[in-house]
């Protein structure tokens, strides 16, 4: 029976006087294992979700540039054939849209990267979601 009140009652009435009143250096010394504690949790947590941060940095994602939109009536898309213009509402020389996984992100001005192909140079990042459909 001792035993067992022992490890008891000797832990539990220390705790609550502990917290009750703890000297200056029982606080500090609290104070300092829980940041040392703390900084260990984090450590080993961040170890584990680096990996699947890393892990996910190979994830795809679909980047698509939007040129510019247009509302066509059916009867004109059936009428479409190779060599049709579809003409868009934007000008020559307005930023396109840089959409990932269907949300605005960004705007920039097309490049010409190397012989013959494009790219964007990004002129802005669009802080707020705009959805795009």
């Amino acid at each position: 029976m001792s035993d067992n009140d022992t490890p008891e009652s000797t832990q539990p009435p220390e705790t609550p006087e502990t917290e009750a009143q703890p000297t200056q250096d029982e606080a500090r010394a609290a104070a300092a294992e829980t940041l040392l504690h703390s900084l260990a949790s984090k450590q080993a947590a961040s170890d584990g979700d680096g990996q699947n941060v890393n892990a996910m940095l190979n994830v795809g994602l679909s980047v698509q540039i939007v040129l510019g939109q247009s509302r066509i009536p059916i009867s004109q898309l059936l009428n479409l054939s190779r060599g049709s213009v579809i003409e868009l509402e934007k000008k020559i020389g307005e930023p396109v849209d840089v959409v990932i996984n269907d949300r605005l992100v960004a705007r920039g001005d097309l490049v010409k990267v190397g012989e013959n192909r494009l790219g964007v140079t990004l002129t802005e990042i669009v802080k707020d979601y705009v959805p795009t459909r």
